[in-house]
C-alpha cells in the first residue's frame, strides 16, 4: 500500500476519535517536554560551568602547597604555606614550556576611600597575571615591572570593588588607604563575573606581590603560584616540568611524596562538567519515565481501536489486502499518533525551557541533537508500543472478523 496513503489514512483515523488521541498523546507530549526542559538546564549549567572556567584565565596551571605531615599525622593538602617566591622566579628562568609565572599572596583586609569602606580581597600578584587571567582593564593601566621591583604602593580594583568604593566616579589617579598603607589606584578591571563556585571575581584588589609580602602579610611564603603556557597542548609538559623542578629546589628525595599539588583548568572543568553530566542524564532519565507511560497509553488505545474496527479489518482481509498491509497501516497510525506528540512536546519543551530560564535566571541551552532525537525517540516509542496492536490486528481470521459484532 502506498505510504502517503497509509499516513492519510493514519490521520484520518486520529481525526475521527480527537479528543481520545490527544489523551493518549498526552503523554508523549509531557515527556518529551520534560526532557527537553531537563536536558536544557543540564546542557545551560555545564556551558556555565565551562565559561566560568574559562574566565580563570588562558591555558592557566595552579601551584599550591600540597599535603604535609607532622610527627606521623598528616596535616591535609595546604596545611604548610611551602612555596615561595623563589619557586616562582625557578619556573620563570628554567621553564621550556611555561611563558608566564605570578606568584599570589591572598589576603582581607578593610579599604577606605574618599568616605567610603569596603571589606575585601588583597591579591598581591606578578605583572605576568594579567596575562595569566587574560584579564584587561576597563580604565586606567595594570602596574608595571617596575613597580614590582621597587615594592611601589599601587593597586588596579576590580569592578565591584571600584563601585563600592568609589561610586559614580573613576578611581584612576585617586587614593586608597589598605590597613595603614596608602595606595594609588592605576587602573579598573574588566567584570569577570562569578566563579564555577559562586564567588564574586571582581571583589578582589591587585598589588605588587613584592609590596604585598613587605609592607602587608610580612610572610616569605606564598599559598599559591600561577603559570601558563602558550597553547593548552603543552599543559601536560608544562605541568610535569614544573613538578620537577620544584622538587629539586624543595629538595624531595626519589621515594617521597611531593610536597605541593599542580592542578590545571582543564581538569577543574573536567570535574566540574562530569558531575553536571550525571545529574542531566539522571533528570532525562527521570524525565523519560512519561514517555514510556505514553507509549503504554498507545498501545492501549491501538488494542481499542483493534476491536472497535474488527469488522473493517475483515472486510480489508476479504477483498485482498495481506496481513503484512494491515499491519504496516495500524503501525503507522501509532507512529504518526508518537511522532505528533514528539513535535507537540518539542514546541512545548522549547518554549518551556525559554520561560523557565527567564524566570528564574539559570541558562539553558537547547541542542538540535537533544531535540531531534527527542522526537525520532518518541516515534520508535510509537513503533514500539504499536507493533503488538498491529500484529494482532494483521493476525485476525477475515471469516470471524466479518462476523464480529
Amino acid at each position: 500500500m502506498n505510504l502517503s496513503i497509509l499516513f492519510r489514512l493514519a490521520l484520518q483515523s486520529i481525526l475521527k476519535n480527537r479528543t481520545r488521541a490527544m489523551l493518549t498523546m498526552l503523554g508523549i507530549v509531557i515527556g518529551v517536554a520534560a526532557v527537553i526542559v531537563m536536558v536544557a538546564v543540564g546542557y545551560g549549567a555545564r556551558s556555565r560551568i565551562r565559561e566560568q572556567i574559562d574566565n580563570l584565565g588562558t591555558n592557566m596551571i595552579v601551584i599550591t602547597p600540597g599535603a604535609s605531615s607532622s610527627g606521623g599525622v598528616s596535616q591535609g593538602a595546604q596545611a604548610f604555606a611551602t612555596l615561595t617566591v623563589a619557586d616562582a622566579e625557578r619556573i620563570r628562568g628554567q621553564s621550556q614550556v611555561v611563558v608566564a609565572v605570578s606568584p599570589v599572596i591572598v589576603g582581607r583586609s578593610q579599604v577606605l576611600a574618599a568616605g567610603s569602606n569596603w571589606r575585601t580581597s588583597i591579591n598581591g600578584v606578578d605583572t605576568d597575571y594579567q596575562e595569566i587571567r587574560d584579564w584587561q582593564t576597563d580604565s586606567g593601566s595594570f602596574f608595571g615591572p617596575e613597580d614590582v621591583r621597587t615594592a611601589r604602593s599601587v593597586a588596579v580594583l576590580g569592578r565591584t570593588v571600584a563601585q563600592r568604593v568609589f561610586p559614580g566616579s573613576d578611581p584612576v589617579g585617586q587614593e586608597i588607604q589598605i590597613a595603614a598603607l596608602r595606595f594609588m589606584v592605576t587602573g579598573v578591571l574588566a567584570q569577570k563575573g562569578q566563579t564555577a563556585s559562586g564567588s564574586d571575581s571582581d571583589d578582589v584588589i591587585l598589588v605588587p606581590y613584592t609590596t604585598a609580602a613587605t609592607r602587608l602579610t610580612g610572610r616569605p611564603r606564598i599559598p599559591q603560584i600561577l603559570a601558563s603556557t602558550s597553547s593548552e597542548g603543552d599543559i601536560p609538559a608544562a605541568q610535569e616540568e614544573i613538578r620537577v623542578l620544584l622538587r629539586e629546589s624543595h629538595q624531595i628525595g626519589a621515594g617521597d611524596d611531593d610536597d605541593f599539588t599542580v592542578r590545571n583548568q582543564t581538569d577543574l572543568a573536567a570535574a566540574a562538567e562530569s558531575s553536571t553530566r550525571v545529574m542531566t542524564l539522571l533528570m532525562a532519565a527521570i524525565a523519560s519515565i512519561s514517555l514510556l507511560v505514553g507509549g503504554i497509553g498507545i498501545m492501549n488505545i491501538m488494542l481499542v481501536s483493534v476491536t472497535e474496527r474488527t469488522r473493517e479489518i475483515g472486510i480489508r482481509l476479504a477483498i485482498g489486502a495481506r496481513g503484512s498491509d494491515v499491519l504496516t497501516q495500524f503501525l503507522v497510525e501509532s507512529v504518526v499518533m508518537g511522532g505528533l506528540g514528539g513535535v507537540v512536546g518539542l514546541l512545548l519543551g522549547f518554549g518551556g525551557s525559554k520561560v523557565l530560564g527567564h524566570f528564574t535566571g539559570w541558562e539553558t541551552v537547547i541542542s538540535p541533537l537533544v531535540m531531534i532525537g527527542a522526537v525520532a525517540f518518541s516515534g520508535a516509542v510509537g513503533v514500539f508500543f504499536g507493533f503488538y496492536p498491529a500484529r494482532k490486528a494483521a493476525a485476525l481470521n477475515p471469516i470471524e472478523a466479518l462476523r464480529y459484532e
